[in-house]
């Protein structure tokens, strides 16, 4: 809803939104609620001090004076009397935000961009430019990291919270014949996402490369988001589908069994696609009458298609020392097939709940108004050698 301005009416006594379509009150509830006053809303948290839940529903706007052109003060029939700020509520409203918007991607990135330097990580402002970049495009690559063990704990740690599953706190991937799942085998992974039948389903997943001693196993990376435009213009209905239909997702093993139902597309409250489970080697077909079955079928095989289509898909080899972080959702990935005699491959992995980076991202944006320096790790090793 674009708005340009808000504007106050005397009858009724209203404050409005002025849109394009005409002026549109906002409710006095929606104005009560959103006080800054200091014996209503603590200042660390932003927590309200009342109960916004049992305020009276007729409550109506008795009295508004204008002080300025960005405030004016309101007078409620509960009493409450405030200064607000106009154009904090039209932002609002507006639905603004500190954090950056995604951008959707296609092959043509620039994948060069979307690579930092580890050794800087804890700089603000370095780690800022690659919160900022795994927010827009769901994927970031870190170099220079050490490959001893665990190492990719303390990275997750510094991106947010590492997510301990049945496969543990990390997970080895190198060629294991028996190994219960096909990641451990060195044949060709299809895009996919991980995890589909866990709730939640692992938000954040990261990859780290300790051994790569061959030229297969290329890393593969697409981003739904784009793709996701292409088959909601090209199969609408199906795409309807497969954002209100779910499915059954399901993983045995000789240990466990843990299963799920989730739609394939994934969208936020306002219904815009975020993200998707797709795993063709989990999933089963819900039970649709024949037309919607195969309808359903032939978009999710279109979806496949352009999921694995180069103008969707970028290839890279992950090297010794390289971990990727993406979104495991929004940014399906896979990998090409490898031979075991050429050398080995050794790559660790781990999972993190999806709000670390977005906790982090605001941090940096505290630290960086407050002037906070954060060294960094050269700064600190220099220092702990001294």
């Amino acid at each position: 809803m674009p708005i340009t301005s808000l504007t106050l009416t005397n009858s009724p006594l209203s404050l409005n939104c002025v849109t394009p379509s005409g002026l549109e009150p906002i409710s006095p509830l929606w104005l009560r609620e959103r006080t800054q006053d200091p014996q209503q809303l603590d200042a660390l948290t932003c927590q309200r001090l009342f109960d916004s839940h049992r305020t009276d529903p007729d409550l109506t706007l008795v009295g508004a004076r204008p002080l300025s052109d960005t405030q004016t003060e309101f007078s409620f029939s509960d009493g409450h009397v405030e200064v607000y700020d106009l154009g904090a509520l039209a932002s609002e409203i507006e639905g603004d935000s500190n954090f950056p918007e995604a951008i959707a991607w296609d092959s043509g990135i620039n994948q060069t961009a979307q690579r930092f330097d580890w050794h800087k990580q804890g700089d603000n402002e370095a780690f800022h430019k690659a919160l900022t970049a795994y927010l827009q495009f769901g994927y970031i690559i870190l170099t220079g990291v050490p490959t001893d063990r665990e190492r990719i704990l303390e990275v997750g740690s510094h991106f947010g919270y590492v997510k301990e599953t049945n496969f543990g706190r990390y997970f080895e991937v190198y060629s294991r014949p028996a190994g219960n799942d096909l990641a451990y085998r060195s044949v060709a992974l299809g895009p996919h996402t991980d995890n589909p039948y866990r709730s939640p389903v692992p938000g954040i997943q990261m990859l780290h490369c300790l051994i790569n001693e061959t030229r297969g196993g290329l890393s593969t990376l697409a981003d739904s988001l784009k793709v996701l435009e292409v088959l909601k213009h090209e199969l609408p209905e199906g795409y309807e589908l497969l954002r209100t239909i779910p499915v059954g997702y399901r993983f045995i093993d000789a240990g466990t069994e843990l299963t799920a139902r989730r739609c394939m597309i994934r969208t936020d409250a306002d219904g815009n696609p975020i993200g998707v489970h797709y795993s063709p080697r989990l999933d089963r077909l819900p039970h649709l009458s024949p037309e919607k079955t195969r309808l359903f079928h032939l978009t999710r095989q279109r979806l496949g298609e352009l999921f694995a289509d180069p103008a969707f898909e970028i290839r890279f080899q992950l090297n010794a020392g390289e971990l990727m972080l993406f979104d495991n959702s929004r940014v399906l990935h896979g990998r090409t097939a490898f031979d075991t005699q050429e050398g080995r491959r050794h790559i660790q992995g781990c999972y993190l709940d999806s709000d670390g980076p977005r906790e982090r991202f605001a941090t940096t944006l505290i630290k960086a108004r407050h002037g906070v320096h954060e060294r960094t790790w050269a700064e600190k090793t220099e220092e702990s050698y001294a």
